[in-house]
């Protein structure tokens, strides 16, 4: 049993947060495992392509794996006051960059070698000791976030943001510690502290810090708690409603590859050209390009070039996820 000790203070700064950081790694280690989410299944080709990013790479390679449990916290940094998703994604990415490097080696060589059954690999182990880690890691984090979240986030908002509303509301009319100790039945409230059903023992002190509690939904059905990191103190929790309705979040057809994605995809039986693609969908030139390149890497449209236009046309593959997704 975990205990985290509070005092009048934690409570009077005790929030509710969405994390994009805890929902980009929960995807991430579904993608480099080749897991499934028990929901929303397989990560998708968008996803495994990002990991063709040194970058991702690195971040995924310091993700448990193989009945392995521990993440480093600087991973998933505490998320802040902000209300919209730029603003907490900028400062979780800045705060990952940010992070000092006496807590990136404790997080990156103590506590992995304590807490995983494989080593780290040197590569890995020489970019961390080197100080460059930091930085890499924030880049991979944003190139993971825009390949393979970044067009699924308001439906995964909107679960998490439904689950907030509900907590709030019991907090009004049930109080505070009746609320976070129905959040989950491994989570309770004792008075003076918050204790956490786990397989090991402790004692952390909380007094006079913020203590935010983060609706989960990638990660569900867990629940995770993060302490290493100085300061902060994080604890996840399934959002409601994710093992009842499946929204339009990474699933499906819409879900593998995001709504603009899909329909571009979609108007794809026919080699099209970008421009022409622009013309038909309302999205700029830009915006069809971008789209174009990530499924190009994900191995759903070929292109060909035909004399000045290159022409872009779905794969066989992305024609198997479309009748899927039709059949569904």
């Amino acid at each position: 049993m975990l205990t985290l000790r509070v005092d009048a203070e934690t409570v009077a700064r005790t929030r509710l947060s969405p994390s994009p950081a805890s929902e980009s790694m929960a995807w991430l280690k579904l993608t480099a495992a080749a897991g499934r989410h028990p929901v929303f299944g397989d990560p998708g080709p968008l996803a495994r392509a990002s990991l063709a990013h040194p970058d991702v790479a690195l971040l995924a390679d310091l993700l448990p794996r193989d009945g392995d449990t521990y993440a480093p916290d600087l991973l998933t940094p505490q998320p802040g006051t902000g209300t919209r998703c730029r603003d907490l994604l900028d400062e979780q990415i800045a705060q990952i960059e940010a992070a000092a490097q006496e807590d990136l080696e404790s997080q990156v060589f103590t506590y992995t070698r304590t807490h995983w059954s494989r080593p780290l690999r040197d590569t890995t182990r020489r970019i961390a000791e080197s100080g460059r880690m930091q930085r890499r890691l924030a880049n991979g984090f944003a190139r993971f976030w825009r390949d393979t979240l970044a067009e699924g986030w308001p439906g995964l908002r909107s679960i998490i943001d439904q689950d907030i509303a509900h907590r709030a509301t019991a907090i009004a009319t049930r109080g505070v510690g009746r609320t976070l100790g129905a959040l989950h039945p491994d989570i309770a409230w004792a008075g003076d502290a918050v204790t956490v059903a786990k397989p090991w023992d402790g004692e952390i002190e909380v007094t006079g810090r913020d203590l935010v509690f983060v609706p989960s939904v990638l990660s569900w059905p867990d629940v995770l708690i993060q302490v290493d990191t100085p300061g902060q103190f994080v604890l996840y929790y399934p959002a409601q409603r994710v093992g009842a309705a499946r929204e339009r979040v990474p699933g499906d057809i819409a879900q593998v590859v995001g709504d603009a994605r899909a329909a571009l995809l979609a108007d794809l039986g026919t080699a099209r050209s970008t421009a022409e693609l622009a013309t038909r969908s309302g999205y700029t030139p830009a915006t069809v390009s971008y789209h174009l390149s990530a499924l190009h890497r994900a191995g759903l449209v070929t292109k060909a070039r035909a004399g000045r236009y290159v022409l872009y046309q779905r794969t066989a593959q992305a024609a198997r996820l479309l009748e899927k997704a039709t059949a569904g």
